[in-house]
């Protein structure tokens, strides 16, 4: 028998961050290919000894601190879903923005100059190959409902864009960390997106440092360990791509057959 899809809400907010590790970009609608969001995480800021440069250490990623507060766009609002999959970076390049509001494309050579200048180490911006810029996963999601609980824990002020997530689900009354329920099932988003929910998004310190438009906050992630395990939002993988727009209505099917 067929689960049944229940409605949960609608799409609030669309983030993409076209050079991985810099502050995003909102946007009124996306479209969404099999490697997530057009454009997201396309380039990267490279190290000297290959790795990608993040806020965290791991087998592929170097911490660069202070990259956040660069920020990164595409001159595009909306891609035509069923466009050439951007993950290679072919046919346009981001412009990357220092904190002082300079701009590059980041295919130039000056952008690398100017990391390498800002940062007083070797860098280099490179299009996404063999290696995948995103972490665990295409697609990160989180909703109102936690974010709301987040903030009656905090007693203060917690910013979406913190967690750079790619889409935000507004849940209406629904309780916090609502989406812990929803692992494992289907997600359908507007008229065609289909994804795949897997298990919650592990944070990192990221989440404590400051990025361009968003100031520091230390306690974040003890915060966020002490109460959900270290864990906000869920990842998702894309089962059917299509176009996403801020304002599409969101429901969910346990253990989806799609």
């Amino acid at each position: 028998m067929a689960q049944k899809v229940t409605p949960l809400g609608e799409v609030r907010a669309l983030y993409r961050y076209p050079v991985k590790s810099t502050a995003g970009q909102a946007l009124p609608a996306s479209a969404v290919t099999g490697r997530g969001l057009q454009h997201d995480r396309g380039w990267a800021v490279y190290t000297d000894d290959g790795g990608i440069a993040s806020g965290k250490r791991t087998r592929r990623f170097r911490p660069v601190p202070g990259l956040m507060q660069w920020s990164s766009r595409m001159e595009d609002d909306v891609m035509a879903a069923g466009s050439s999959d951007p993950g290679s970076g072919a046919g346009s390049a981001p412009l990357l923005t220092s904190p002082e509001g300079f701009s590059y494309r980041a295919d130039d050579p000056e952008a690398d100059r100017a990391l390498s200048a800002a940062f007083g180490r070797e860098l280099r911006l490179r299009p996404e190959a063999a290696v995948l810029h995103h972490d665990e996963t295409p697609l990160h999601l989180i909703t109102t409902s936690s974010l709301a609980g987040l903030r009656q824990l905090s007693g203060g002020a917690v910013d979406e864009r913190r967690f750079r997530a790619n889409i935000v689900i507004d849940t209406g009354s629904l309780p916090a960390f609502c989406e812990d329920d929803w692992a494992g099932g289907e997600l359908f988003l507007g008229e065609k997106v289909v994804l795949r929910l897997g298990a919650g998004m592990p944070r990192c310190v990221m989440i404590d440092q400051a990025q361009a438009g968003v100031e520091a906050q230390p306690q974040a992630l003890k915060l966020l360990g002490g109460h959900h395990s270290t864990e906000f939002g869920l990842q998702a993988h894309v089962l059917r791509t299509g176009t996403l727009r801020v304002g599409d209505a969101v429901a969910f099917r346990r253990g989806g057959t799609h």
